[in-house]
């Protein structure tokens, strides 16, 4: 019944299989693990995936199948305050970190569904969004409203935006754009969040909610996060492993 509901909603495409892996053993129980990835499942099934139609199965695991997608949580970031970075696996297939002593305040499935939704819809991080012919917008689904949340099973999951969020003509009255319904037009942001946007072809720039999410967000360390794949002139990460061939 489970895998028929998710095969109906999805349009009968095949899940990418997600393997979620715990290595942040101090700070993330096996009980945990398994509630947050059932609650992240119930999540997308209900909320993201109507609005979006691509079907995943998250389950936990310490070895992932080659051909999976991964969730992966650690303890400590690579990088002080490093909240978390997508990057590809040394098979290249699709990989988010969670580094969970970096996260602060911000509750850990907040951050775990923030990066499966933006994995998911751009697991390349190389997708824009025109909204005149000389901007674009990055297709990230949480940062315009990365503040908010909604709760499922008991965990606070991040809200995310429509696809209408990403299509600069006029649209019927009553349109959401976001989940929660707070955005009242495409390509707006809520006072904590932020957006990504490319001028000219070349310039790649951020735009801030409020005055206090820049000062917040300057104190992050965002090496390796999704947003410098943005930039042409980011200092990448390619992984362990790719560093190692090139030397």
């Amino acid at each position: 019944m489970k895998k028929a509901r998710r095969a109906l909603l999805g349009r009968s495409m095949k899940p990418v299989r997600i393997a979620c892996i715990n290595y942040a053993k101090q700070t993330i129980s096996g009980r945990t693990m398994s509630r947050l990835t059932a609650a992240l499942q119930k999540c997308y099934d209900k909320h993201f995936l109507p609005v979006w139609g691509y079907p995943v199965d998250l389950y936990v695991t310490r070895k992932p199948k080659p051909s999976d997608w991964q969730l992966v949580y650690f303890d400590e970031a690579s990088h002080k305050n490093m909240l978390g970075r997508h990057e590809l696996t040394y098979r290249g297939q699709p990989v988010s970190k969670i580094f969970v002593k970096a996260l602060g305040d911000e509750p850990l499935s907040v951050a775990a569904s923030h990066e499966l939704f933006e994995m998911v819809l751009d697991p390349m991080a190389n997708l824009w969004a025109d909204k005149n012919r000389n901007t674009q917008y990055a297709y990230e689904v949480c940062d315009a409203v990365e503040e908010d949340s909604f709760v499922v099973n008991g965990f606070p999951m991040s809200n995310f935006v429509y696809p209408s969020w990403f299509e600069p003509f006029r649209h019927p009255r009553g349109t959401k754009f976001d989940h929660k319904g707070t955005l009242k037009e495409p390509f707006s942001m809520t006072e904590g969040g932020y957006v990504i946007k490319k001028v000219n072809g070349r310039r790649v720039i951020k735009a801030f909610g409020s005055p206090e999410k820049r000062r917040s967000f300057a104190k992050e360390d965002r090496r390796g996060h999704r947003s410098e794949f943005r930039d042409p002139q980011g200092a990448h990460h390619p992984g362990r492993r790719a560093s190692k061939r090139r030397g």
